[in-house]
């Protein structure tokens, strides 16, 4: 649903003193009435309890129609109302990667995530990132990752760039996967098993009773003599929630060698996020966007791998 008085927004962004992105919103107030200026961002513009803590300490963080303004301060419809706040510092660009977009607006971005790279840079992966990806793409936005995926985990992957859109869009986004596993599963089931990590490692997870709380959803979509495409809605988000259920229940995922999955047609686990469906930050408007199959899966499914 779109806010009760939707307001009309801008957004742009400016360099901070100590070299920070500073993202500009612009507000057009619309209420009946007057009302502090804390309660009508947090009650009618959607911005968050942190957000608003962050402006706070920005020297210049709210303004009204030119003006400095408190927090406390009333507004009234028609004002004019400037947002300046930090953004998280944005990683290394790099040029040189390729990511297919399929879906933009000014506050977010949705794109193809290739298996093999990695969301977030770290110790093994310093520049080969989504996010050293999206830097050199959007060197004027943040960079606020909204739904995660495995390294080797294709599809889509929505990236906010202010830390208003990642706020509004906290908990509303729908996620679809598919996969191969070996053939023998049939119909439609939920696997209903909590989560935890396997014994002292960092990567690995298992079932355990005192984990947390895991839910999925899984529907055969198509069967073959050498595999089967599942249709997968995670209720929830715990690490590696496909790949373990799925193992839990005789039925890892085709290419995933760590929950004992068989590797010999491909060596990157079969799991493809294919559909998003969310509500555009600033209208409320419903979108779904897909994408196929990544073709290694796509050519086991035909039998040609």
């Amino acid at each position: 649903m779109g806010l009760r008085y939707p307001p009309v927004y801008r957004r742009g962004t400016k360099q901070g003193e100590g070299g920070d992105r500073i993202s500009i919103l612009e507000i057009s107030v619309q209420c009946e009435g007057e009302m502090p200026l804390g309660v009508y961002l947090r009650t009618r513009a959607g911005i968050s309890a942190h957000m608003l803590r962050r402006l706070k300490a920005v020297p210049d963080g709210m303004t009204r129609n030119g003006a400095l303004i408190r927090s406390i301060d009333a507004v009234r419809s028609g004002d004019r109302i400037l947002l300046h706040y930090p953004e998280a510092a944005t990683q290394t660009p790099n040029p040189a990667l390729t990511v297919p977009v399929v879906y933009e607006s000014a506050q977010i971005m949705v794109c193809d995530k290739p298996a093999g790279m990695p969301v977030h840079p770290s110790m093994l992966h310093r520049g080969d990132t989504l996010a050293n990806w999206f830097a050199a793409a959007y060197p004027a936005s943040g960079f606020h990752l909204i739904n995660r995926l495995d390294r080797n985990t294709s599809g889509l992957c929505m990236i906010a760039k202010t830390a208003y859109a990642a706020n509004a869009l906290r908990g509303s986004v729908q996620k679809r996967y598919f996969a191969l596993t070996a053939p023998g599963l049939s119909g439609k089931g939920t696997v209903d098993a909590p989560i935890g990590r396997a014994g002292d490692s960092v990567m690995t997870r298992c079932i355990r009773a005192d984990g947390r709380a895991a839910v999925t959803h899984y529907r055969v979509i198509r069967q073959t003599p050498h595999c089967t495409l599942l249709e997968l809605i995670p209720e929830t988000g715990r690490t590696h929630q496909i790949r373990v259920h799925m193992a839990h229940i005789g039925f890892p995922l085709l290419g995933d060698d760590l929950y004992g999955g068989d590797c010999t047609r491909m060596q990157a686990h079969a799991l493809h996020c294919g559909c998003l469906c969310f509500p555009e930050p600033l209208t409320g408007e419903m979108q779904t966007v897909t994408a196929p199959l990544r073709p290694e899966m796509r050519a086991i499914l035909k039998g040609s791998l």
